[in-house]
């Protein structure tokens, strides 16, 4: 029979059995001070859930505010966003999303299935924003509880046998061990310990902030996107372009372009009015960064409300003027042409700063001057005059290369204009490109040559049109300036939360969770044995060292017996 058989067959030993029990009490004594030392709820043990109806949305429900499904969702959500920011989309640019489509048009009904276009009010991405913050707080309900429990709880007692903890110290000393649990929990008090005290021992815990820091990042998490959220919902922006000594009301009618949340309302609009009274732009005039931008500043006078006094404001990149909970920023500049147009009898139909858009670095800019009403020609017929525009700030001069910048200040400003006439298109209502002109309805003026009538001014200067059908004159530059004026009324709300998010990380990364226990007892020889022993959550290097200080403290109250040697020791982790 083999020494296995027969181990099987033999009756068991009465000391062993006993032996077997107590190590199978120790082990379960070093679980319990063990337990605990995390708030988190217990791990789902994946038990039954019961069956039909019910017990799937249980089952969905464990899964759904499991902390892995939240890691999960969160990045899902930052997954998603990437389309957002790669395709153009409606809220934002609408004609880039016209253009997007125009050079990819293989994509386009693909896009438009998967709402590429508007992704942040797609169903997908909704979805999972909604999921995400059912799961988050579906987590920090229950951690909220037991992080409660653990607050009001106690800590538990000693284990048997203190040295088998990771952190280990023991010396023998003549004091009573009713003293030395005194010295310990006022030792341990005072580093900000929680102490219970117990017959022979004191136990102490501290390191609640850990979950705490937990907590908060959570529920920072959900601020985030109910700020998110408060945002999209209520947000507004709008673009407008002024003229210097022009100004702007912030209401509907005086935007350019306008884009609003779902429960945006034209009374969230705040009641407030600025006139451009001056633009300040400053370039750097020579060595390699030549034409590069230094400053910008637009000069205003603003009156908050209908009443509201006039004040003199100044708004630069970057820094916006805020008032009542919007902000105006300024985006950007330009040059405006001063162009008068005469009939043929010498009355002026049109006189009007005509913004030019800039298409590079040196502010070389095109647009179109239209001259819908007012005209007639010499037989005193009514038309419509258009004419194609192309303005440089610094024009190199006749000969010297192309119809280009080369500085972005103005130092030899040159209008170019091209002439049509015929129907600019504009009464049929539909909307038009300020910038362009339509020439499908309208007719060339012929130079000598029989080409399209074209010719470059200075200021100053004009070109009669042929046949006696008028005058065009370049009276002057006037400048221009872009400002945006958003509302989005979650942005605080969404700073504090990203503030309290990195404050409950680093708590949660940066403070240990740990338990130290205190026994003193009398030895056989009357002499108190002091034992302490520490316990973390994690392993970490610094527990041996904290209670190296802590026993160093409590020594000094209860110094070693001098008729015995000195046996001190603070053990590290074990394996």
């Amino acid at each position: 029979m083999s020494t296995t058989d027969k181990a099987s067959t033999e009756a068991p030993n009465p000391s062993e059995e006993t032996a077997d029990s107590a190590e199978a009490r120790e082990n379960a004594a070093q679980e319990a001070a063990g337990a605990q030392l995390s708030t988190a709820p217990a791990e789902d043990t994946g038990g039954p859930v019961g069956i039909g109806v019910i017990g799937w949305i249980r089952w969905f429900w464990r899964q759904l505010t499991s902390m892995r499904v939240a890691l999960i969702l969160l990045f899902l959500l930052s997954l998603g966003s990437i389309p957002g920011s790669l395709v153009p989309q409606n809220q934002v640019d609408a004609m880039k999303v016209a253009q997007w489509k125009k050079d990819h048009s293989f994509w386009v009904p693909l896009a438009e299935k998967l709402q590429l276009f508007d992704v942040y009010s797609s169903v997908w991405f909704s979805a999972i924003y909604l999921l995400l913050f059912i799961s988050l707080i579906g987590c920090i309900i229950p951690r909220s509880w037991q992080f409660v429990g653990q607050l009001t709880g106690r800590p538990p007692g000693a284990p048997k046998r203190l040295d088998r903890l990771p952190a280990y110290a023991t010396w023998r000393t003549e004091k009573a061990p009713d003293e030395v649990l005194a010295h310990a929990k006022s030792v341990l008090g005072g580093r900000r310990f929680r102490t219970e005290a117990a017959a022979a021992s004191v136990a102490a815990e501290k390191g609640y902030l850990r979950e705490a820091g937990n907590l908060v990042f959570h529920i920072a998490l959900i601020v985030m996107l109910v700020a998110f959220a408060w945002g999209q919902l209520f947000k507004s922006e709008g673009g407008k372009l002024v003229l210097r000594g022009k100004g702007f009301a912030n209401t509907l009618t005086q935007y350019d372009d306008f884009k609003y949340g779902s429960f945006f309302s034209s009374d969230d609009l705040a009641p407030f009015s600025f006139t451009l009274d001056k633009f300040d732009a400053t370039y750097e005039e020579s060595g390699p960064q030549k034409g590069t931008a230094r400053d910008f500043k637009a000069y205003v006078t603003f009156s908050d409300g209908a009443d509201g006094a006039p004040q003199k404001r100044e708004i630069q990149v970057n820094k916006p003027m805020e008032v009542d909970g919007s902000k105006v920023y300024l985006l950007g500049h330009g040059y405006a042409p001063i162009v008068s147009v005469t009939d043929p009898t010498g009355k002026v139909v049109f006189k009007d700063a005509v913004p030019m858009l800039p298409f590079d670095a040196n502010l070389s800019s095109s647009g179109a001057v239209k001259v819908p009403d007012g005209y007639s020609d010499r037989d005193g017929k009514k038309e419509q005059l258009g004419f194609n525009a192309m303005f440089v700030p610094t024009f190199a001069g006749e000969g010297k290369g192309t119809m280009l910048s080369q500085f972005p200040d103005l130092k030899f400003p040159v209008l170019a204009l091209s002439a049509y006439h015929g129907s600019l298109g504009v009464d049929a209502g539909l909307p038009q490109n300020v910038y362009q002109l339509n020439t499908s309805k309208m007719q060339e003026f012929k130079d000598p040559d029989g080409q399209l009538f074209k010719k470059r001014l200075l200021p100053g200067e004009a070109m009669e049109l042929p046949n006696g059908a008028g005058t065009v004159k370049f009276e002057g530059v006037e400048r221009w300036a872009t400002f945006s004026i958003t509302r989005q009324p979650g942005s605080g709300l969404a700073l504090s939360g990203a503030i309290a998010a990195i404050g409950g990380l680093a708590a949660s990364l940066f403070i240990q969770r740990r338990r130290v226990w205190v026994r003193a007892v009398a030895g056989e020889d009357g002499v108190t044995v002091v034992e302490m022993a520490g316990l973390g959550r994690s392993e970490s290097a610094k527990l041996p060292e904290e209670l190296g200080q802590l026993a160093a403290a409590l020594h000094q109250q209860a110094p070693t017996a001098p008729d015995q040697p000195v046996k001190e020791t603070v053990e590290g982790e074990r394996g």
